[in-house]
């Protein structure tokens, strides 16, 4: 209805108000969607309801399945997991569900023989996606460059640290992953953060990509440490040829996730434009990694497993600076 000559008011519906418990003269948001309906939410305030699920325990279930249950419903938006068994959960069962909610900051609020209740104390609505994701490519970052400057020095000892950090870029994936599930299904949430389901496709692809590059870069310090331990020593000229593939994937990777971030099409194609320079150079590296000698099973896998992890690293750098593309041109 019209109000004086340039304005129009919208009315609420009562049932509405009622179930929001919403009252004259309280504040309510609002937030305009991709396809310009206008969506209104309570109170800037409100927050969603805590869901909680009961996952039942057979006396002989393998860890692993246990353990991907809690992660499911974790990642799902769960804030309590009931954990109940038709026996008593074994000893190794019981180290399963500690360990995992001590992987995803979850709280042991009740337990026995038969009950674990786990508890998430985060509150989503609080949190900075971006902020989040950005702290974890530090980490990420961090393990692909110490990944190569381990193996450049043959250092065991920083080979060993890199490696530790893998469990902080899965603490991080995991949460942010909590974060975008739930906002994908909770325009609240949603509006909270600043995001819309594009956005949580993009973050989501995005995050993947990163967890995997430190995956890879943790196993090239695995067979750096393996190789260590074994009195095995790569060819130099190989050796020369991981380096040179390595700090280049390391540095793409680094200026892929930023042209995500500032959404810069002609970096994030400038990256991808480097592909056939490091296929080239994968193709030397191969060709040279088996000339001379006949060498140690342990030297043929180690150089065989650190030439792929860094060709799967460059992987996944090409893939988020494609995403960096597509993202740029999303329609507001």
């Amino acid at each position: 209805m019209s109000l004086g000559k340039s304005s129009l008011v919208v009315s609420l519906p009562k049932e509405w108000m009622q179930l929001n418990d919403v009252k004259k003269g309280e504040t309510v948001s609002f937030n305009i969607q991709r396809d310009r309906s206008l969506v209104i939410y309570p109170s800037s305030i409100k927050k969603s309801e805590e869901k909680e699920i009961i996952i039942n325990v057979t006396s002989n279930e393998e860890e692993i399945l246990i353990t991907q249950k809690i992660l499911g419903a974790f990642l799902n938006g769960y804030t309590g997991i009931i954990l109940t068994s038709d026996n008593i959960f074994t000893v190794p069962q019981t180290k399963a569900i500690r360990n995992m909610a001590g992987r995803l900051y979850m709280r042991v609020m009740e337990a026995d023989a038969k009950k674990v209740y786990l508890q998430s104390l985060t509150d989503e609505s609080k949190a900075s996606l971006e902020q989040a994701i950005k702290r974890m490519h530090l980490i990420s970052r961090s393990m692909c460059e110490g990944a190569f400057t381990a193996l450049k020095n043959n250092d065991v000892a920083l080979a060993k640290s890199t490696f530790s950090l893998d469990d902080d870029v899965d603490h991080f994936a995991f949460f942010i992953v909590r974060i975008l599930r739930n906002a994908a299904q909770n325009p609240y949430l949603a509006n909270e953060l600043h995001i819309d389901p594009l956005d949580c496709m993009d973050h989501q692809m995005l995050v993947s990509r990163m967890e995997h590059a430190s995956d890879y870069a943790a196993d090239i310090t695995r067979h750096i440490i393996m190789l260590s331990g074994a009195n095995q020593t790569i060819p130099g000229e190989v050796i020369e040829l991981m380096i040179t593939a390595g700090t280049q994937v390391a540095d793409l990777y680094v200026k892929s996730v930023e042209a995500f971030f500032s959404k810069d099409v002609d970096a994030a194609v400038g990256i991808m434009k480097c592909r056939n320079k490091l296929e080239k150079l994968d193709i030397e590296m191969t060709s040279k990694a088996f000339i001379g000698p006949q060498k140690e099973a342990e030297l043929v896998c180690g150089i065989c497993s650190i030439r792929d992890n860094i060709k799967r690293i460059s992987h996944c750098t090409f893939s988020i600076a494609e995403i960096a593309v597509n993202r740029a041109f999303k329609i507001i």
